[in-house]
């Protein structure tokens, strides 16, 4: 779910379908879109490339509706290799030219160029992506019951935003970090009535493989700052 979609969206927390199910309402009427929500959007995620593959999409989304995004997907792993961090770290300026002609993506040069990028961090870590990421994920809060009362970012995105940044990866502000963790399930965001709350429930026994040292590690770094621009 992007910022554009949380703001198109009913103030009130679900829609419910003509079969009685109630679903998150930025999820809307598409049935592309309902589908994701049902079954991705806060599912808890662990692999390495499918992380990538979401930090990078998430970063070509930012400023329109993830909708748009995941008309484009299918085409968007084809250019990218599947997001295979190997290959896209491969790319070169030929592919960036190339890739600036294909209109089944997101023409963004900077964008296109960071993946590439992101690659080439996600391949110089020191430790895996995934926990790295896993390990800001906060502990849980209350459950929002309307959409305005999602907040566009959190402490622990800012230090996941920060974090990233120091590594090197770049479109990874703290919005589009908050993002990320709603979709991989770092966080559980789905409404108060809606039929999948609750669904990414074992998300916290994956919040840190390293144990609570390192969880309260991490959490020490993940200290409110002053707003960071998404690049």
């Amino acid at each position: 779910m992007s910022q554009a979609d949380a703001a198109a969206a009913p103030r009130d927390g679900v829609l419910v379908d003509a079969h009685g199910v109630a679903r998150c309402a930025w999820s809307g009427t598409d049935p592309e879109y309902r589908r994701y929500h049902d079954e991705e959007w806060g599912v808890p995620q662990r692999d390495p490339r499918a992380l990538y593959e979401k930090l990078c999409l998430e970063g070509f989304q930012a400023g329109l509706s993830w909708l748009t995004i995941l008309r484009r997907r299918d085409r968007f792993r084809e250019a990218f290799h599947g997001f295979a961090p190997d290959r896209v770290a491969a790319m070169g300026a030929d592919d960036v030219e190339r890739l600036m002609q294909d209109a089944g993506i997101i023409r963004n040069r900077a964008k296109i160029e960071a993946t590439i990028g992101n690659a080439l961090a996600m391949l110089d870590l020191d430790e895996p992506l995934d926990e790295l990421m896993w390990g800001f994920a906060p502990a849980p809060g209350p459950r929002p019951a309307r959409m305005d009362a999602l907040p566009a970012t959190t402490p622990e995105s800012a230090g996941l935003s920060r974090e990233l940044r120091r590594r090197g990866f770049r479109f990874v502000g703290p919005t589009t970090v908050y993002a990320l963790m709603q979709s991989t399930g770092m966080v559980d965001d789905h409404m108060v009535g809606c039929h999948r709350a609750g669904g990414s429930d074992d998300q916290f026994d994956l919040r840190d493989p390293a144990g609570p040292d390192a969880l309260r590690a991490r959490e020490a770094m993940a200290v409110r700052v002053a707003p960071i621009d998404e690049r």
